[in-house]
């Protein structure tokens, strides 16, 4: 296989990507740009070529092969969001001459690396006339840090610490951005998220948001290029980019909903085909971010797996079935990963160390396809500003590209 990653791109997918609603529909363009064509989930359903669609924070695309009968699904995962700030629905207040931002927190972030930082406010509005918007106000926002000479040892309360402040009322920041009147405002899902862009140093990305749109920018590519390439067999591949994976997937866009089911199903019966015989010719990817070795709490991992940074992607293993990762979701994974000449890292959880989970469960359990969970190796996971290197984002693209036109 000739490929060779451009990485560089992923600061300004990440810079355009505030939300999971902007992560969505940046998915969306690449996808049109490589001729993909957008369903409407009401009209009758294409199996043909190039498709996709977006439903809220979440994206799905599938593409054909031109053969007689496709076989089954190749599946990569990811999702979409992050960990932030969420706007409660009445979000403005003042208090003590300042207006703050009523806000609650969405999923694990490291709260205090969220401090003292310019925050951006995005996602998407629902307007009088039944349109829906996103917005991204640029830095407009930031969460103080209390002096240490007022206290040497503050505790951070989710309710009190967090509420950003702001030079003007939130809601009408959001109307001058769209160009809109305040009371044409309905509702809202909003988020704060880190404003800064994200830079290269030496041979690493820093950026937030890497968890998890370093797998939504990686997988994003591998499929491009595995469609454009002659190499793909006769199987379906599939992207289903989900959120709501960092407050447990259970909604009508996250894992533990019915979206990839309902792409699946009606592909299969646009094919003539029976969707089980298919699922059961079928495999998952599901790409998300892993732990690297912290060089200054190296204990906190299983001494004989402890992935490094620019040692290549990792495949997770989990006893308890927190990872979907099992013997052979694993050989066909790293198989291919070998093929593509990328070297691969293993992780288990130290045992008195709790283990995080994915989208890969869910979705094995909810459709029983054999599914491998992987990941690029991460510092600083769920703070404002994370960690990548360079080579193992280039190593992952590879080796999600061999998985997919592995025949």
């Amino acid at each position: 296989m000739n490929l060779t990653p451009d990485v560089r791109p992923i600061i300004d997918f990440i810079a355009a990507s505030p939300s999971s609603f902007h992560a969505a529909e940046e998915v969306a363009k690449a996808l049109e740009a490589a001729s993909f064509t957008r369903q409407d989930e009401t009209a009758e359903w294409e199996a043909a070529g190039g498709r996709y669609l977006v439903r809220g924070g979440a994206v799905m695309a599938w593409w054909v092969p031109d053969v007689a009968e496709p076989r089954g699904f190749r599946i990569i995962g990811a999702h979409t969001d992050s960990p932030g700030f969420w706007l409660k629905p009445n979000p403005e207040f003042d208090a003590h001459g300042f207006h703050q931002i009523a806000v609650e927190v969405y999923g694990g972030p490291i709260i205090t690396s969220f401090f003292d930082r310019e925050l951006t406010v995005a996602g998407r509005v629902l307007l009088a006339d039944g349109s829906q918007r996103l917005v991204n106000t640029g830095p407009i926002a930031r969460i103080p840090h209390l002096a240490p000479h007022l206290d040497r040892d503050p505790k951070v309360d989710p309710q009190t610490s967090v509420q950003p402040i702001t030079p003007a009322p939130i809601m009408g920041t959001i109307a001058r951005t769209l160009g809109v009147d305040r009371s044409d405002i309905i509702s809202h899902d909003l988020i704060t998220a880190d404003a800064q862009k994200g830079e290269f140093l030496n041979d690493a990305v820093m950026a937030g948001r890497l968890d998890n749109l370093s797998s939504v920018y990686a997988g994003l590519q591998a499929y491009l290029g595995a469609v454009a390439s002659e190499e793909v067999g006769d199987d379906v591949l599939v992207l289903a980019f989900f959120d709501h994976e960092e407050v447990g997937s259970a909604s009508a866009t996250g894992a533990a909903g019915p979206i990839l089911e309902d792409v699946l199903v009606r592909t299969a019966r646009a094919l003539g085909r029976d969707e089980r015989r298919m699922y059961a010719a079928s495999s998952c990817v599901s790409a998300d971010a892993a732990h690297a070795v912290h060089p200054n709490y190296a204990g906190k991992h299983d001494p004989t797996h402890r992935p490094l940074l620019g040692a290549g992607p990792v495949t997770k293993f989990n006893a308890k079935q927190r990872y979907a990762s099992e013997a052979s979701s694993v050989a066909r994974w790293e198989n291919a990963a070998r093929a593509a000449g990328v070297p691969i890292q293993r992780f288990v959880s130290h045992n008195a160390v709790p283990c995080g989970s994915t989208i890969g469960p869910i979705t094995a359990t909810r459709l029983g396809i054999p599914t491998v969970d992987v990941g690029v190796p991460l510092l600083s996971m769920h703070s404002a500003r994370e960690m990548v290197s360079v080579g193992d984002l280039e190593n992952f693209i590879r080796a999600l590209h061999a998985y997919l036109v592995d025949l």
